[in-house]
């Protein structure tokens, strides 16, 4: 996907960036690619793949936004989805979270470029940041960092009630079998799915929209270990 076809798609959303949100794209690209030149930080580093795969899969989330919202993305990684949508909603604030520091320097290089004043780059593991920052946001995403079971325990506590968690993925349906005692013992419930085919290369992603009805127990999350080996049963 090239420049032209990165605009042209998006316009099919109803989505139109200005010529200044472009070019801070432009420019988070540019750096992305250099930066990768000495510092692994995404596997996907050519010009076409990351306005695919980055930029525009982290823009199919813009219409869960909500104007003036707290938005946490956990594991956001090189800043996707996070970073690209904090460039796009300037009245939110996002908190980009990541455990790997070789990560969240690479974004703080980044933003010394982009210049974006709603954002705050947290070097921390989830469950331990979510703890001290208990129903706080708005909206809380995730693109392909883990099983969806685990990412709803992390997310959840961290939501306000009406809260929603909107999790990115491919292919989710076992996941969301898997999930769906965990989502209701931490007070969520699932509204729906949005499925829908990359352009081009047409592979398959969902975003799933759940909310935050209920009161999550305070004990939530727990140690990663546990989260891990010991699902949630009533």
């Amino acid at each position: 996907m090239n420049l032209d076809q990165f605009i042209k798609e998006l316009k099919k959303r109803n989505i139109v960036l200005s010529t200044e949100q472009v070019n801070l794209l432009e420019k988070y690209k540019n750096f992305l690619i250099a930066y990768n030149e000495h510092t692994n930080i995404t596997a996907i580093k050519d010009e076409k793949s990351i306005y695919l795969k980055h930029f525009y899969d982290s823009i199919t989330l813009q219409k869960y936004i909500k104007k003036d919202s707290k938005v946490l993305d956990i594991g956001t990684g090189a800043g996707f989805p996070g970073m690209v949508l904090a460039l796009l909603n300037p009245d939110c604030h996002f908190i980009l979270l990541d455990s790997n520091n070789k990560k969240i320097e690479f974004l703080k290089e980044l933003n010394k470029i982009l210049n974006l004043k709603n954002i705050e780059l947290i070097n921390e593991r989830a469950e331990k940041y979510i703890h001290n920052h208990l129903e706080e946001f708005d909206l809380v995403t995730s693109r392909a960092v883990a099983e969806l079971r685990i990412l709803a325990e992390l997310s959840l506590p961290a939501l306000k009630i009406g809260g929603s968690f909107l999790p990115m993925k491919a292919k989710v349906d076992e996941e969301l079998e898997n999930s769906q005692m965990t989502i209701e013992i931490l007070g969520g419930q699932i509204l729906g799915q949005e499925k829908f085919q990359l352009p081009i290369e047409n592979s398959e992603r969902t975003i799933i929209n759940i909310i935050h009805n209920k009161k999550t127990d305070k004990r939530f999350p727990r140690s990663y270990d546990k989260i891990l080996k010991k699902p949630l049963k009533k």
